[in-house]
């Protein structure tokens, strides 16, 4: 017998179960209410540290909890923090963790938890690394007291600990947090707002989290990323629908709540569908990226990486992932138009094909295959891969884009196989736009190449030394004129090629209120009403 996948048989898929008839009122209508999301691809990978993926970012603040948050006005406050002090000449730093804390399998929250959590945490993340080089030691003092020493002063100790974005420094067990930063973790306790439901954890398919009745939350509004988590419902449900018109049906039919990032041009239909509405939830919006593999020919040499950057057109980018001037702009910021550090300097954002085919004969071109694993389940990227094997091609270069879902393109672009041998040449990303505000945050800044670097490992020590640059002063100014050297270097070396920024709103049914504006899309703060 064949079982007919569609969308109702999807959201009939791990149902839950039967509800305590002596459950009071009013916890029983929380209990009893569920929403249904679609998000922008299906739950994998499921550790928040081994992956900047979305979905494990979205995944962790579901179950885990942080030190410290950013609200809407991206300052940063205290979360599991309850106080904290620093002495006189900023070298020493003392926290204490909220009493009641506790992980949902009932054992207290402990500096025993959060020191190895960071430690695991600062392995894997570019502002987490950089954070490290001036920390000297880190000590718990007593069960909610944990020290933090430093080497010299640190301007950004708070934002590492407070980043709203991947890699979110999230606390785990000691036990868990002990799991070696290359591999991905497979126990799921955290002590955040949710529990994750593993009996019901479909990977690719479907994921469902349920109300933590023992969570503390902040007894304060909630403010973007920060203050109270308080949960409204009793379940919610991550439900994956590859073709996104069938998950714009399912909402304008009332059988799923919430949409996170439907296509543009299936907005105007959704905004007008009775009974649905559409929420820009992450003011600052998005960012998609165009990174090379710095390990592998051809774009191990400067020339041709810089052919790359010349041959394309980022207004081409947009209008194929877009469309609408309305939602997109097209801007060379590498730290975000719109924030402090946003600059227009090193590249035009148009391209200049007779340069890039110049740069290609200087650089040695020999007709080596590009391979860029491009991920068809996701729109907003498939369109970044089919403009760009089409610049290449343009310009002379051997592209073969290779179609995957986002899973595989994820687990490829951690192998540094030669391209034709299950590596690759060239992949495309999206980030919100909070990801890539700065010089120490952004992922594809750090320029430590195999000793640190994220994917595509580019190595350069003019940034690095920029970098630390950044780290070591507190004055704006000085951050503003190195940031905007930075990008010099990053685009004279290229790093990565942004590919426009734009915004994405999502569609959910008028039932769901509260939705809180924030980079990440957030289920505490929203009740289903009616």
């Amino acid at each position: 017998m064949t079982l007919r996948i569609d969308r109702r048989n999807i959201l009939k898929l791990g149902s839950g179960g039967a509800l305590a008839l002596s459950m009071p009122r009013i916890a029983l209508a929380q209990a009893t209410k569920t929403i249904r999301a679609v998000m922008h691809a299906p739950l994998r990978i499921s550790d928040p540290m081994f992956s900047t993926a979305w979905t494990a970012r979205n995944h962790g603040y579901n179950i885990y909890d942080t030190l410290f948050s950013t609200d809407s006005q991206f300052q940063i406050k205290p979360q599991m923090v309850e106080s904290f002090e620093t002495s006189a000449d900023r070298l020493v730093w003392t926290f204490q963790l909220r009493s009641g804390l506790k992980f949902h399998d009932g054992a207290p929250v402990t500096s025993a938890d959060v020191l190895p959590s960071l430690a695991r945490w600062s392995k894997r993340d570019s502002m987490g690394q950089k954070l490290m080089e001036f920390v000297v030691e880190m000590t718990a003092v007593d069960e909610r007291t944990f020290r933090i020493k430093l080497n010299q002063p640190c301007g950004f100790l708070l934002q590492a600990l407070g980043k709203p974005n991947s890699s979110v420094p999230f606390i785990m067990p000691a036990r868990i947090a002990a799991t070696p930063a290359d591999q991905a973790v497979t126990d799921y306790i955290g002590s955040g707002p949710f529990h994750f439901v593993t009996a019901e954890f479909k990977p690719g398919t479907k994921a469902v989290y349920e109300r933590n009745p023992d969570y503390v939350s902040r007894n304060e509004p909630s403010d973007g990323m920060s203050g109270g988590r308080v949960v409204k419902v009793g379940r919610y449900e991550w439900i994956s629908m590859p073709d996104l018109q069938t998950a714009a049906n399912a909402l304008m039919g009332n059988e799923i709540d919430y949409l996170e990032m439907p296509p543009h041009d299936l907005l105007p239909a959704l905004s007008k569908a009775p009974g649905v509405e559409l929420t820009d939830y992450n003011p600052l919006g998005y960012v998609g990226t165009c990174r090379m593999n710095w390990l592998a020919p051809p774009f191990d040499k400067l020339e041709i990486r810089q052919a790359v950057l010349h041959a394309l057109n980022q207004q081409d980018w947009l209008d194929a992932q877009i469309g609408n001037p309305d939602y997109y702009e097209i801007t060379p910021a590498m730290f975000i138009a719109g924030t402090p550090f946003a600059s227009n300097s090193g590249w035009s954002t148009k391209a200049d094909v007779a340069l890039a085919k110049d740069l290609l004969k200087k650089g040695g071109y020999k007709g080596e295959q590009i391979v860029i694993p491009n991920a068809t389940d996701v729109p907003i990227l498939n369109a970044l891969g089919t403009v760009t094997a089409q610049a290449l091609q343009a310009i002379g270069m051997n592209v073969t884009l290779v179609p995957m879902d986002w899973g595989s393109v994820l687990a490829r672009r951690a192998k540094q196989d030669p391209p034709t041998q299950g590596g690759w040449s060239l992949f495309h990303s999206g980030w919100a736009a909070t990801d890539m505000m700065n010089p120490l945050g952004n992922a594809y800044i750090n320029a430590k190449g195999k000793n640190g670097g994220s994917f595509g490992w580019a190595e350069d020590a003019a940034i690095e030394k920029l970098r630390d640059d950044f780290a070591r002063t507190g004055i704006l100014s000085d951050q503003k004129k190195i940031s905007d050297d930075i990008q010099k270097r990053a685009y004279e070396v290229v790093t990565y090629i942004p590919t426009g920024q734009y915004k994405n709103p999502a569609a959910n049914r008028k039932s769901l209120q509260g939705i809180l504006k924030a980079p990440v899309p957030l289920f505490w703060n929203i009740d289903k009403v009616g």
